[in-house]
């Protein structure tokens, strides 16, 4: 019963709940409320170089693509 997705395991063993519970607890990834899973990109959806000030939400690549519309300027 080897799976490199959980959720295909999960269909497999769906009628016995003991074994259900036991790999759920064990296995399945637990949802995060802080750190860097969470905050993401709105455009791409990375997770590395966010810029959440003034509720932008985007990585720094897609703010330099996005930065002139948005109306900033780049004064060097």
């Amino acid at each position: 019963m080897t799976a490199s997705d959980p959720r295909k395991v999960l269909k497999q063993i769906k009628g016995k709940t003991a074994k259900y519970q036991k790999f759920q607890k064990h296995n399945l990834s637990k949802k995060r409320k802080f750190g860097r899973s969470i905050k993401k990109c709105r455009r791409c959806g990375r997770t590395g170089g966010h810029i959440s000030k003034y509720g932008l939400d985007l990585c720094r690549q897609c703010f330099r693509e996005s930065a002139l519309k948005l109306g900033f300027k780049k004064y060097s």
